[in-house]
């Protein structure tokens, strides 16, 4: 618990001021990237101080110059924040509606484009989401979701949610499968205790919706390439 403490003191320091500054210039100017930025290096640095490395590989076979969707497993609360602060390009993400609405860190997400989704199933919500999701890529910007809507409690894959292949074969966006382990083991579900150690994240070659019939064929094919990259305890 020592470390989870540290971790958040460390993010503090550097986060208090940075807000600051880069709210305000990304609100006047509509320029978003300078926070982004100042904001995945705070994170980077919030893991260093906990000792975790991020061993990321794979980025090569993300299509160059093209908005895709990173489609990832998820096993822990680091996933998200290792994820996104580690990957190369400016990438848009889904977040629970609960989490938008939490003052300034809120604000933040929806300057980033952060999507709000709901959980209770409301079709028209869902359809809004997808919605804002499409406009975000044909801007050109990346977007990333956990497609199994939660985190698993035991690094298994669980069943993955509809929306994000809905909204693939929508727009025929280039679907990047991410595999992530580690962090499994570095900060449990259901506890904030942070351990040090690696997250690996690896981006498996792209899953294109025009090769498939269905949005069920689609997420098999996505499936199987997460699992690939998988530990063999993870797959099933």
């Amino acid at each position: 618990m020592f470390v989870s403490l540290f971790v958040l003191v460390v993010i503090l320091v550097l986060s208090i001021p940075a807000a600051a500054i880069f709210i305000p210039l990304a609100a006047l100017t509509g320029k978003i990237e300078p926070l982004y930025s100042v904001t995945c290096f705070i994170v980077r640095t919030g893991f260093a101080a906990a000792g975790i490395r991020v061993r990321m590989e794979g980025w090569e076979r993300v299509p160059a110059g093209r908005a895709c969707i990173f489609m990832a497993n998820h096993v822990s609360n680091l996933d998200p924040p290792a994820l996104i602060s580690w990957m190369p390009e400016h990438t848009a993400a889904f977040s629970k509606r609960s989490v938008m609405n939490i003052p300034v860190f809120g604000y933040c997400l929806k300057l980033g484009q952060f999507i709000p989704v709901d959980r209770s199933g409301d079709a028209a919500s869902a359809k809004q989401s997808v919605a804002a999701a499409q406009r975000i890529l044909d801007k050109g910007t990346h977007i990333t979701t956990f497609v199994e809507g939660t985190r698993s409690r035991d690094g298994r894959l669980l069943p993955f949610k509809k929306g994000p292949f809905y909204l693939a074969m929508q727009t025929g966006a280039p679907c990047i499968p991410v595999s992530i382990y580690g962090t499994e083991t570095l900060m449990a579900k259901g506890s904030f205790a942070i351990k040090p150690g690696t997250a690996h994240i690896v981006f498996n070659a792209p899953v294109y919706p025009k090769d498939y019939a269905t949005r069920d064929e689609l997420s098999a094919a996505v499936r199987t390439s997460i699992a690939s990259s998988l530990p063999e305890w993870m797959r099933k």
